[in-house]
């Protein structure tokens, strides 16, 4: 422990710029570490925050009914704010320039390797999900022996490059490969504010459908309240906790964007911006999403607009929806990588020099993940259910759990009262939601396929 949490001292830390110092013995400074600005910041972080996350708050908001859905994802962005403020003090305090070393120096190496693999598990998970459903945008999806076309295949018909894996290997070389080889989080901030852009797009023409329908009156009002018929309904309201807890997931993001900023004091400002602007966009689209398909709302609402809509031009905005969404999963690929990589090269080379200085194992980690990533797309059917397990685990293991433990282990002693009875009540909740959630989707399981 001494050797691993020494060398994350020597090698990874700074208050400014730890994991890429201006030097490093002989070599040169790497281009732009004159420092990022505040709005490059909250894009990236908002960039981080806004993924496939969204396309399934509709769903948990039609399960949970519309106030108590709302409710929890303002709650949901409460504890991250206050999750983050945790982390940011207690990185500070130790003069951690990663999370994993705010937690190596409370918890020791153990905790500081059980979070690095969370991170892993969990941004793997995330990007895997994010090739599929790019997959689904682009080349189409079979569900039940019913083909589901895709845009490319619309357009253009069925060809040897509008397959699937075709277009999934075009868009890594052509658009991963490029966006994942920057060892500067700051150097994604145009494609992070595109992508924040995009997703404003999503929201706006959901809500101008929705609206158009209300109005001339085809839709009707949404279901306040959860539906609880029986014991099985009830336990699937906890199946939505994994959902929200992995839309506002960043803080495997927030030390490295930190580390690269001019005014790291900024740091607290930029979460609150970007909080308020991705729960701006969340509660949008949840109240929109359900709004329009009431009942109808499936899993991911993106596969809500592959028919008629009700208004003209249904099909051009049904394309425009399902392409701003596709790219925007492309350009959010790469910030969520960046931590993956960081993370994997800590768990691998815990005492090696910053990898951004190790150009052999910088390509070789991205070249190694990027192919993990692009084979389980293309050879896993679908990982919903696995992407939920990891949600209800991993994701809430690292955005409330450990930020909870470095409180009540307070190795600084710098930690409040308040801070220490937030903590707790973080800790219970995280522990309580991730047990009631596993043991719903089991409970769920057990039924369905016991009915079948």
């Amino acid at each position: 422990m001494t050797i691993i949490v020494a060398a994350d001292r020597k090698y990874r830390r700074s208050p400014r710029k730890s994991l890429l110092p201006e030097k490093y013995d002989h070599q040169e400074p790497l281009e732009g570490l004159e420092g990022a600005s505040f709005s490059g910041a909250v894009f990236n972080l908002s960039s981080t925050i806004v993924g496939a996350g969204i396309m399934a708050l509709p769903a948990a908001v039609k399960q949970l009914g519309l106030i108590p859905g709302l409710l929890m994802i303002i709650l949901g962005s409460t504890l991250t704010e206050l999750s983050i403020d945790f982390i940011l003090k207690f990185s500070r305090t130790s003069k951690s320039a990663t999370y994993a070393g705010a937690v190596g120096d409370s918890l020791g190496s153990a905790g500081r390797t059980l979070l690095q693999v969370c991170i892993v598990v969990n941004n793997l998970g995330m990007l895997i999900v994010y090739m599929i459903i790019i997959g689904d945008v682009f080349s189409g999806t079979t569900t039940n022996n019913v083909h589901h076309k895709g845009v490319m295949e619309e357009w253009f018909g069925q060809h040897w490059w509008t397959s699937r894996i075709s277009l999934m290997l075009f868009t890594t070389l052509l658009i991963f490969a490029p966006l994942i080889s920057f060892k500067r989080v700051d150097s994604l901030r145009y494609t992070s504010s595109l992508s924040v852009g995009l997703a404003i797009v999503f929201v706006a023409i959901t809500a101008g459908v929705s609206i158009a329908k209300l109005m001339d009156g085809s839709i009707g009002m949404p279901r306040l309240m959860p539906e609880l018929i029986d014991q099985a309904s009830f336990w699937q309201l906890f199946t939505t906790v994994p959902i929200l807890v992995t839309a506002y997931i960043c803080h495997h993001n927030v030390l490295p964007i930190e580390n690269e900023l001019k005014d790291p004091t900024q740091m607290k400002s930029i979460v609150r911006t970007s909080l308020r602007i991705c729960s701006s966009l969340y509660i949008a689209t949840s109240f929109f999403g359900f709004i329009l398909f009431g009942d109808q709302t499936l899993d991911d609402v993106l596969a809500n607009f592959d028919g008629d809509l009700g208004l003209p031009y249904s099909s051009l905005l049904d394309d425009v929806v399902r392409v701003s969404y596709g790219i925007h999963l492309m350009l959010v690929f790469p910030i969520v990588f960046f931590s993956l990589r960081l993370n994997v090269d800590g768990l691998l080379f815990p005492c090696a020099i910053p990898i951004a200085f190790n150009n052999r194992r910088f390509f070789s980690i991205t070249v190694a993940l990027m192919s993990f990533i692009f084979i389980g797309a293309n050879f896993v059917p679908s990982i919903w259910d696995a992407f939920q397990l990891t949600g209800a685990t991993a994701a809430i293991s690292v955005g409330f759990i450990f930020p909870a433990a470095l409180v009540l282990r307070d190795t600084c002693g710098i930690a409040s009262n308040k801070d220490r009875v937030i903590a707790w009540l973080m800790f219970l909740l995280a522990v309580l939601s991730s047990t009631a959630a596993i043991s719903s989707d089991i409970y769920s399981t057990y039924v369905v396929e016991k009915r079948a």
